[in-house]
């Protein structure tokens, strides 16, 4: 049986950590690119809106034509938490494939699109990582990094010195890995070759005079316009600036647009995603900085939900429910005592 011809599933949280680790995550994700790259894959540019202290609601969706797959991830990030869905869909037919409950799907996917940047831009011998940020995103970020490269040492910062000092812990014992707490942004970068920043800031914490030359970096939190990371001194010392989707990236990304302006020239110069990994190219011997600015893109999440949906297939995992059905529109109220009230 294909599995166009199977009933919805749905994929639990357990059944995706089952099925997915990191390393596979990273490779999901490359073979996802690669088909961007190949024109076989669609992107919708992610939209949002925000409101209160900091709460946003966002939506994210692509297409892969070829594969019979079309699909959205939409989840409302609040202080009181969030649940994230990603629904996959025939694209030929547009009947409902599966609902897979996104949350460790969403670190994988972010932190995957880390690892596949990291695997092309980093130096082959990097092995000096620092980590900025110790939220719920930041260990998968760890994950990432260390399947594509052999890393010695890892130095952490977070503003929390309790959070901090359990997190770097916790690398430690999950990884066996030297980690180090450091005191501040500029310990924690000061002589890394790869440095990831996964933070909520508003205003820029890495400026270019703590960065030594030769870092590939992977700007990964600030993924809304009232939100910045990377000071523009960074990206002026980058020789190689890449995104997952440029044209996401002039509408969400205030660090590349205050940079780039409205500068169509400028902005020719910034690479995605895919295109990097189809390049099949390793960094240059001359690039100084090199930049990944992430914020997330639908082709990712499908990359994974694809590899999910055909895992889940093949191993029998995920609950079948009844497709939807088709009811006619009730067109008139039903007196009271009628049956449904209301109208």
């Amino acid at each position: 049986m294909t599995v166009s011809n199977q009933s919805p599933l749905w994929i639990s949280e357990a059944d995706v950590v089952s099925m997915m680790d990191m390393r596979e995550a990273v490779a999901a994700l490359e073979k996802g690119l690669l088909c961007e790259a190949q024109g076989d894959a669609q992107n919708m540019v992610k939209t949002h809106v925000e409101w209160g202290e900091g709460s946003t609601l966002h939506a994210i969706g692509s297409v892969f034509p070829k594969s019979g797959f079309a699909g959205t991830k939409t989840w409302p990030h609040t202080k009181n938490g969030a649940t994230p869905l990603l629904i996959l869909f025939d694209s030929n037919n547009g009947s409902l494939k599966a609902v897979i409950e996104a949350f460790a799907l969403g670190q994988m996917r972010t932190a995957g699109a880390s690892g596949v940047a990291t695997q092309w831009l980093a130096a082959a011998g990097a092995d000096e990582f620092a980590i900025i940020g110790t939220g719920k995103q930041a260990i998968t970020q760890v994950a990432a990094v260390l399947a594509v490269r052999t890393i010695r040492r890892i130095r952490v910062f977070g503003r929390n010195e309790e959070r901090l000092n359990q997190f770097a812990a916790r690398v430690r014992t999950e990884f066996g890995v030297e980690t180090v707490a450091s005191a501040s942004v500029r310990e924690a970068v000061r002589g890394a070759a790869i440095i990831t920043v996964v933070t909520r800031a508003r205003e820029p914490i890495l400026s270019a005079d703590m960065i030594e030359r030769g870092a590939h970096i992977n700007s990964v939190g600030a993924i809304v316009p009232s939100r910045a990371e990377v000071a523009a001194d960074v990206m002026a010392r980058s020789t190689q600036i890449v995104t997952d989707s440029v044209p996401q990236a002039q509408k969400l990304s205030r660090e590349l647009i205050e940079f780039f302006g409205r500068d169509a020239e400028k902005w020719s110069t910034v690479r995605s995603l895919a295109s990097l990994a189809a390049s099949r190219r390793p960094r240059a011997s001359g690039d100084d900085l090199t930049l990944f600015k992430s914020l997330g893109m639908g082709i990712s999440d499908l990359s994974l939900g694809i590899e999910l949906y055909k895992k889940a297939i093949d191993s029998g995992l995920g609950h079948k429910f009844p497709h939807p059905q088709k009811v006619t529109p009730r067109l008139r109220s039903t007196p009271p005592g009628k049956g449904v009230a209301g109208g």
